[in-house]
């Protein structure tokens, strides 16, 4: 089954400094056939207006997960931690017992990120934070892992939920399979482009609830750029 979720169907919220499109329930948007997929509870598509962005404010017991789309995203937390993740890159945060963190953007130009938070295996654990970059050129025909709490994944950022973020960048006329059981919860959205995935088209920002598939075969219609959330 592919559940396709057009982008312009998502809920959402324009605070002006924050314009943010909610494939699932949140915040002030409640759709009861929209509350996760799996594992997966959020994924926030957001554009952050330069020199702004959401100040100092707690997590608990969720692995966040941060993709850069354009722009860059600067982050600051209780834990002593303070990066800057770029444009292809990704950073993850396990709240754990609880984190207090900021994110912001310090660029002159807006910041464009996909955030996605997935429940934790275990509740309780020590918080943490990471982020490293992937180049899009690495990813080009191909799905990289992201972030993952799957072992075998090691090379990827670590998360601790039973759970994948893969990326990959396809040219136009050219195809990536991705293999995965028929239990699994995947949630495809292309950042840019648009594909045919087992048949069915989106295009750039839809999201497609794929259960009960015994494996993907993504073609770009045209040059993509795909993250996908494989979970319990």
């Amino acid at each position: 089954m592919i559940d396709r979720r057009p982008f312009k169907t998502l809920g959402g919220a324009n605070h002006g400094w924050l314009d943010a499109k909610h494939h699932f329930s949140f915040a002030g948007y409640h759709d009861p056939a929209r509350m996760g997929w799996g594992a997966l509870r959020v994924w926030n598509d957001d554009a952050i207006a330069a020199g702004t962005g959401f100040p100092p404010h707690p997590h608990r017991d969720m692995e966040i997960i941060t993709y850069v789309r354009e722009g860059a995203i600067t982050h600051q937390d209780s834990l002593g931690n303070h990066g800057r993740t770029e444009a292809g890159d990704v950073q993850v945060m396990s709240a754990g017992t609880g984190v207090r963190h900021s994110e912001w953007n310090a660029e002159s130009e807006t910041t464009r990120i996909f955030q996605i938070w997935i429940e934790p295996g275990a509740r309780g654990d020590a918080p943490a934070w990471g982020a490293r970059p992937f180049p899009r050129g690495d990813r080009a025909g191909r799905f990289v892992t992201l972030a993952s709490g799957i072992p075998g994944d090691e090379d990827a950022l670590p998360i601790r939920t039973d759970a994948r973020i893969v990326g990959a960048t396809l040219a136009a006329g050219t195809t990536v399979e991705y293999p995965i059981s028929a239990e699994r919860h995947a949630y495809l959205v292309p950042a840019a482009g648009s594909v045919e995935v087992n048949g069915v088209r989106l295009e750039t920002r839809d999201g497609a609830a794929i259960t009960g598939e015994t494996g993907l075969r993504i073609t770009a219609l045209e040059d993509a750029e795909l993250v996908l959330v494989d979970a319990a």
